[in-house]
């Protein structure tokens, strides 16, 4: 099938399959003789690999390094997501009573117990899958410490730091180029404000990202990123600390 077909019946991006064909990730079967790429039965299958993984929170470079190995096969690959996605629904099921005994509590004009509404705001805090409860601690007085206008502030930068990266990546430039290293060094102090320096945060930071996706992290604040543009900012990163080296 065409490029646009493909796009069509699995919801992905004309721009997003051309970008895994520009990267090596998903090369067409062949083209025609007007350019067009052609994809048969291997390449849907490799496709369906590549977006299983990434639901799991792989890099498109980690997805890469995984298709080449023959542990990661399609079967295993299902397996995998198969097993979070369950876990997820186990997850949220238990969120759905914990909620609608809170809401029975609530209708019939009964003060819900500390327990109750505790056990209710661990279920829906993601971030305390990945955050010791010191490390939510130091954050909510690190919060308080900064204020309110300052994270307003903050969350301006990001969307505007976004928005260069993008601009950067439609241009052409290299991740590794100095005005995109420059980038990079913004994104690593925006982090620093938000973790306070301690190494300890920016790996339970870093793991949330690894685990559910950075862009789909940051869609919970309200700022969406394309997943080439976030495999863009991740080489970036990548070239920074090589050049550090």
């Amino acid at each position: 099938m065409k490029v646009g077909e493909l796009a069509r019946r699995t919801g992905l991006s004309v721009r997003t399959l051309h970008h895994y064909d520009e990267i090596g990730l998903l090369r067409p079967a062949r083209r025609t003789p007007a350019g067009h790429r052609l994809y048969s039965d291997r390449e849907v299958r490799r496709l369906q690999q590549i977006a299983s993984l990434r639901q799991l929170g792989l890099s498109l470079q980690e997805i890469d390094e995984c298709l080449e190995s023959p542990v990661y096969s399609l079967p295993r690959v299902l397996q995998i997501q198969i097993r979070r996605i369950q876990d997820e629904i186990e997850a949220r099921e238990r969120l759905r009573r914990l909620l609608e005994e809170l809401l029975r509590r609530v209708e019939r004009a009964e003060a819900p117990s500390v327990q109750e509404l505790t056990r209710t705001i661990e279920a829906t805090m993601s971030m305390e899958r990945y955050y010791t409860p010191e490390q939510l601690e130091q954050l909510a007085l690190r919060r308080e410490k900064v204020g309110e206008e300052r994270i307003r502030e903050v969350q301006q930068e990001w969307a505007e730091l976004f928005a260069a990266y993008e601009r950067a990546m439609r241009s052409g430039l290299d991740p590794a180029s100095e005005q995109v290293l420059a980038l990079a060094r913004r994104s690593e102090a925006l982090i620093g404000e938000f973790t306070g320096g301690d190494p300890g945060i920016e790996a339970s930071l870093g793991r949330m990202y690894r685990e559910e996706g950075g862009e789909n992290v940051l869609a919970r604040h309200g700022m969406h990123t394309a997943p080439e543009l976030w495999d863009y900012m991740a080489q970036a990163r990548r070239a920074l600390d090589a050049w550090r080296s």
